[in-house]
């Protein structure tokens, strides 16, 4: 129903000078999509308080709701043509007076975690990329025909949203970082089997998917209005650093049903983690913590373990924000189980020592488009030490690609086989005792796999084809001339 309108969305972006890549057409769509949104949940709330004979307190005043200048109607429901601002008129308005009052929020908001705050955040932190007022009020036009009312249009939203946040992850330069693929996500959630009550916590939020995913597995157990208030409330906290990814993160959870997300805007590790005390634990954290970044000195003060891999500080993170008992699923990159320099040695025996890391995932190349490293996924809870790792080495018989990517069918035998840890061709189970106690070397050795072969990508034959043909051409044209 709507995905020619994101598809006219995304046209209109296009030919906007201000907007050259997948990640600005993500921030401009979140932008505009939030405030028709905003506006819909007032007129929702405004009916609920009349039903019940209440005020009702807009959370904007006139001038800057959504009906007042983005989409003013005549009577007869349609766009006031003399009404609606547009060209520089429009532009004027949203970047001198729009935006610096949403800004506004933050100081003037109750609390963090009200969606007053939540507007405040967003627009501190977006600019509006539109340079051509005409350009915006088509734009406007289009995102007045979304509605965000029954569960239906939320659904498809949602996954429209989706969809432009995989576009983000496959354009290259740091979209990918805000892009776990889903079924990966959904694997690991159904083997860390999050029940309400528990709270969820992704440290490195990038675009909210784990905790998107979480709440799709968990709403179906929602059986009261208190479980559904739990759900909304108290069970889902992220934190984010960078700003786009923050805004996209509060939208795509704001579209799967949260209307007032946990998210901080926050550099994660520049908390110091000996100050974590209970209160600030969790009982489940999923996570794919950026790798490859390099920390500054002052932040690797912050933990015992110092070393500038941002995925290892966030590991030692994870750790100490884990409740006794608690579970973690986290990626990283497969060297972690292997490097040997002090910090990854220091590492591994702290995770072994002080958590159950039963199961090791093996992803394959090309997992993460545009990613050029292979990751693994740790699964361990806190509070007793590893006993027994059982490895599962993924091998969905074909090339990963932006055109092939993994799916939920690929991972359907790794989840019910680590259900009960199972011995197959692709899994097998290592004793802890049978670790190098002084490497603590965990990389992924599969006792049945024979010796292994290096298999060449398609790509690299070809090329070894054709430059053997070029080769025999110029011998035949050799060949040729002595005759």
């Amino acid at each position: 129903m709507f995905e020619q309108t994101f598809k006219n969305i995304d046209d209109v972006l296009r030919k906007e000078a201000g907007c050259t890549t997948e990640l600005d057409y993500t921030e401009q769509t979140s932008w505009l999509l939030f405030l028709k949104y905003l506006d819909e949940l007032e007129g929702d709330r405004q009916i609920e308080a009349e039903l019940r004979g209440q005020p009702y307190a807009p959370i904007l005043s006139a001038p800057y709701q959504w009906g007042t200048w983005a989409a003013p109607k005549g009577v007869d429901g349609k766009l006031d043509h003399n009404k609606a601002m547009t060209g520089p008129d429009l532009i004027d308005f949203v970047n001198g007076t729009l935006f610096p009052h949403l800004q506004g929020f933050k100081q003037r908001a109750p609390a963090p975690d009200t969606l007053e705050y939540k507007i405040g955040e967003i627009f501190g932190e977006i600019k509006n990329r539109f340079n051509s007022g005409y350009s915006l009020r088509d734009a406007l036009d289009l995102i007045d025909q979304l509605s965000f009312r029954s569960q239906d249009q939320k659904h498809e939203l949602s996954h429209l949203y989706e969809v432009k946040i995989k576009n983000m992850g496959n354009a290259g330069r740091n979209g990918g970082e805000y892009y776990t693929p889903r079924p990966l996500i959904r694997a690991m959630i159904q083997v860390v089997k999050p029940r309400i009550g528990d709270r969820i916590y992704d440290g490195a939020v990038g675009s909210a998917g784990f905790l998107c995913e979480a709440y799709d597995y968990l709403k179906p157990q929602a059986k009261s209005t208190g479980d559904n208030e739990t759900l909304q409330r108290r069970t889902f906290y992220g934190k984010e650093k960078k700003s786009l990814a923050y805004v996209i993160a509060i939208m795509n959870m704001i579209l799967h049903g949260i209307e007032a997300p946990n998210i901080l805007h926050t550099n994660t590790l520049g908390e110091n983690i000996n100050d974590i005390q209970e209160k600030d634990r969790f009982d489940i954290i999923l996570a794919n913590p950026p790798f490859g970044g390099k920390e500054r000195p002052e932040i690797q003060q912050n933990f015992p373990i110092k070393t500038g891999e941002t995925a290892f500080l966030f590991l030692q993170h994870f750790i100490k924000s884990l409740r006794a008992g608690g579970t973690a699923a986290i990626v990283i990159k497969n060297t972690f189980l292997s490097n040997s320099d002090n910090a990854s040695v220091a590492l591994r025996k702290e995770l072994l020592e002080s958590c159950n890391l039963h199961t090791i995932l093996d992803m394959p190349g090309g997992t993460f488009q545009g990613a050029g490293v292979k990751t693994v996924v740790l699964f361990f809870e806190k509070g007793e030490p590893t006993k027994h790792i059982w490895y599962y080495q993924l091998d969905p018989g074909r090339n990963m690609g932006k055109t092939n990517p993994l799916n939920d069918n690929d991972l359907a035998e790794f989840v019910e086989l680590q259900a009960r840890f199972a011995t197959s061709p692709k899994s097998w189970t290592v004793a802890a005792s049978s670790i190098d106690q002084t490497s603590f070397d965990l990389s992924v050795k599969n006792p049945d796999a024979g010796e292994q072969v290096a298999l060449r990508s398609p790509e690299a034959i070809l090329e070894e084809i054709a430059a053997l043909d070029a080769e025999s051409a110029t011998i035949l044209a050799e060949i040729k001339a002595l005759l």
